[in-house]
């Protein structure tokens, strides 16, 4: 089974199954948030669309990449996202990288959204799913960003039946040019930034759930769903 590995801009077509990769700090974020409870993610296109749709839906939640801003519930952080009670909420995400990367693809048959955090869970649900190769959507630096493609790389690995040792593509990971952006944050007390996030990016496998898009209504909703024969663990 042949996969491809491509960034954002070299997306010429639409794929049968997309995986959308977005380490640090997306989808980290997007499973620690279903992790507290979210009932469903829905992915805006900008900052002013992520406001619109909180604001004309009663209970619902935004955050983004970046400090703290006005109208905003919260940022693109792990470390800070672990924190609150989700319970039931639907929460908007606007990144500058992996939201981008799935609206990219949000009309393909089959997009998952994937981490570290959730890989092994990606893998056995595209196992199970027998669509055939996967385009794996490396959203960081153009598709260059080191944290993204070796979690693709893990991912495609065990889609294709190989036991791969997790460590040195999390070497890779640890190693990347985002992490040590995040550490940097931490340092200079950058707001938006938690000394835990690049941590909590690294920890495979950390729940048992995948993460699909669907278009609902318009929107780009990202929910999770079970891996084969496991229930859900959020937490």
């Amino acid at each position: 089974m042949d996969h491809r590995f491509i960034g954002i801009p070299e997306l010429a077509d639409v794929p049968r199954v997309a995986v959308v990769v977005d380490v640090m700090r997306a989808f980290t974020v997007a499973a620690w948030a279903f992790s507290r409870g979210a009932e469903k993610i829905v992915l805006a296109p900008s900052d002013t669309e992520a406001l619109a749709l909180k604001e004309s839906r009663s209970g619902w939640l935004a955050l983004k990449d970046g400090a703290p801003a006005a109208g905003f519930d919260t940022v693109n952080s792990p470390g800070l996202i672990r924190t609150l009670d989700l319970t039931g909420r639907t929460v908007v995400q606007k990144t500058t990288a992996g939201t981008v990367g799935a609206l990219a693809v949000a009309s393909a048959p089959l997009v998952l959204c994937a981490s570290f955090v959730v890989a092994g869970a990606t893998a056995r649900f595209l196992k199970t799913d027998g669509s055939g190769p996967v385009t794996f959507v490396v959203t960081g630096d153009d598709g260059q960003a080191a944290e993204d493609l070796a979690c693709a790389e893990y991912i495609g690995q065990h889609v294709a039946g190989r036991d791969a040792e997790a460590a040195p593509y999390l070497h890779r990971a640890k190693t990347s040019q985002a992490a040590a952006d995040l550490a940097d944050g931490v340092r200079r007390g950058y707001q938006g930034v938690h000394p835990d996030d690049v941590d909590l990016c690294l920890e495979v496998d950390r729940f048992s759930f995948a993460m699909v898009a669907r278009q609902e209504d318009s929107l780009t909703v990202l929910r999770l769903v079970a891996s084969p024969n496991e229930s859900v663990e959020t937490r």
